[in-house]
């Protein structure tokens, strides 16, 4: 019986993973395609609105049949539906959009990105999750490497208000893995990403018409490294790849995880950003960022051996109870 209950949680590990990197990489594509669309004249608020929605409409028919017609699921999740579209959706792009109009984009990434560290706290805090020294020195690892993958520069101005808006998207992208394991066994991950998304986009749509954000957007030819593209094919794989698939896989990677090993998992975006930046942009990555990219790689796989650890412990435990009775 041990053993068949380790085979499952070794399972779900494996399908966690893929689910993870899969939700990572289709993240990371966003940020080339979209700088594409801004420099052909799109507004940043523009193209964030309108890959949610389209995400949106694309997940709700497949959302509709999961439902089977039991609407009052809706209405039961209806405070999460809104916090994950509000908070995770809208509200955490619209802050690093802030951040980034008056912070360089290197340091308003890294505070974004300290939304691992926040995970654990929350949990630590909140729920009496407190991780293992490993999990610890995993993330540790991690945080060195994002640090010189986002290169940073020591004479970089300081905007305390821009700070604060950095912050806000770092809460955001924890509420992300935190809210993403709510609902489970009862609300589809399917229904709670389509949710969201529409009700983030309208959001947007919302903060854009009180000027909150500006909207602006062209039908001019995106130009990438390379080659050129109608606008409307940038804008099809924003929605269907960078965020229809991205936010399916990563609710069922953080459900299949947990949010904190999801969280730091989530880490592999800015590696995989670097990537697609070189193949679509011509930014070519720097020694230093190279070797950050194999520290991030190195504290995910210290925190995965940390939570396995911890899982097997906890197994074992269970297990011992079993014979006992």
């Amino acid at each position: 019986m041990a053993t068949m209950t380790h085979d499952r949680t070794a399972s779900r590990l494996r399908s966690g993973l893929i689910c993870a990197v899969a939700s990572a990489s289709s993240f990371a594509l966003s940020g080339p395609l979209a700088r594409g669309l801004m420099n052909a004249g799109w507004s940043s608020a523009s193209v964030v609105a309108v890959r949610v929605l389209v995400a949106g409409a694309v997940l709700a028919p497949i959302a509709a049949v999961q439902l089977r017609g039991n609407w009052q699921l809706l209405r039961r999740n209806i405070l999460l539906l809104t916090a994950y579209g509000l908070v995770a959706v809208a509200g955490t792009q619209l802050a690093y959009f802030n951040a980034v109009a008056r912070l360089p984009v290197g340091v308003a990434l890294l505070i974004e990105y300290t939304a691992p560290i926040a995970v654990v706290g929350w949990l630590w805090l909140r729920h009496r999750e407190r991780p293992g020294t490993t999990t610890v020195l995993g993330g540790a690892v991690g945080i060195v490497g994002l640090l010189l993958v986002i290169d940073l520069r020591s004479d970089t101005p300081t905007s305390w208000l821009g700070v604060i808006w950095a912050l806000t998207a770092m809460i955001g992208a924890a509420a992300y893995f935190v809210l993403s394991t709510k609902g489970d066994g009862t609300l589809p991950g399917t229904v709670l990403a389509a949710g969201g998304l529409l009700i983030g986009g309208a959001a947007l749509l919302a903060a854009g018409a009180i000027g909150v954000v500006p909207l602006a957007a062209t039908t001019n030819p995106v130009v990438f490294q390379g080659f050129t593209t109608q606008w409307w094919i940038p804008v099809l794989i924003l929605g269907t790849v960078t965020a229809a698939l991205a936010y399916v896989a990563g609710i069922a990677a953080t459900r299949l995880l947990g949010a904190r090993l999801a969280a730091f998992f989530g880490l592999f975006e800015v590696l995989a950003t670097l990537g697609f930046a070189w193949a679509l942009l011509g930014e070519t990555p720097r020694p230093s960022q190279l070797l950050g990219g194999a520290l991030i790689l190195a504290g995910v796989v210290v925190v995965r051996r940390g939570e396995s650890a911890e899982a097997t412990r906890a197994l074992d435990g269970q297990s011992t109870v079993v014979k006992a009775q």
